[in-house]
């Protein structure tokens, strides 16, 4: 399938304010669609209610599938893809209410931040007919409990980030064009004319974790979309680099909390 790109999805028609601190709005976009990179000088809360969608920055790509929700800071441009079918919601938020982070963070969906993401009112301004007369008021009510809820939620990665080292970002790229290659760290350090000892020492210094810690993170960005398709577990683990599903399933359970087949059942319901 061809990809489909689009435009930012009219951001400047649901802009937060004093007023209305929260804005929401909602598009229902096939796969393999593309919203071409784009910024706007407010924080958003992006999610879908159906479908995996990759949020992408310069610094890597975001894995959120939907029990999750991806925090995006003001002002940092990106775009998104659609990786199946989805539903994509975004509730921009009032700079002044935003948590100080600097950088896009993974969130677990609560209950209650759901309810409170879906009660929003998702009507564009000046749209015929107009927004419901309370829609404001209610989101000045709701405005500090989503806060209170997005602040407290447990924050997750599943991102794949990019080192600024262009030695270092050329092994990554390499592992993220064929995720099912087994080259060791060493093999592929001295491919890009280094040591081991360096590569993993600049890692830490660049990445905060280590080149396994990454390769974790970049084999999850490629695994859950696969599953999310319906592909099977032998199949994804071999795509992945592993040499067993044993293996690989005991490392997507250890990363996000629950088995392959498990996140494949959700993906049916």
């Amino acid at each position: 399938m061809s990809e489909l790109r689009v435009g930012p999805l009219t951001p400047h028609l649901f802009a937060p304010d004093a007023t209305r601190p929260l804005r929401a709005k909602e598009h229902f976009l096939k796969a393999d669609t593309l919203v071409e990179l784009h910024t706007h000088p407010w924080p958003q809360l992006t999610f879908s209610t159906r479908g995996v969608i990759r949020l992408s920055t310069r610094d890597g790509d975001h894995i959120v599938p939907p029990s999750r929700a991806l925090w995006v800071p003001a002002d940092v441009a990106h775009s998104i893809t659609l990786i199946e079918d989805a539903e994509l919601r975004t509730v921009y938020v009032h700079a002044a209410l935003a948590p100080p982070w600097t950088g896009c963070e993974v969130l677990e969906i609560s209950p209650l931040l759901r309810a409170l993401m879906l009660a929003l009112d998702t009507v564009p301004d000046h749209a015929t007919p107009p927004s419901d007369a309370h829609a404001a008021q209610r989101e000045r009510w709701i405005a500090p409990l989503l806060i209170d809820e997005v602040r407290r939620a447990t924050q997750i990665r599943i991102d794949v980030p990019l080192p600024a080292d262009k030695r270092l970002r050329a092994l990554c790229e390499t592992l993220l064009r064929n995720p099912a290659g087994r080259a060791t760290l060493g093999q592929r350090a001295d491919a890009i004319g280094a040591s081991e000892r360096t590569v993993a020492r600049r890692f830490q210094a660049e990445l905060g974790m280590s080149w396994q810690q990454w390769r974790q993170q970049a084999v999850l960005a490629h695994a859950l979309p696969l599953l999310a398709r319906g592909m099977a577990v032998s199949q994804v683990a071999a795509a992945s680099g592993y040499a067993t599903d044993s293996a690989f399933c005991a490392m997507f359970k250890a990363a996000t909390g629950q088995s392959p087949t498990s996140f494949q059942h959700k993906k049916r319901l």
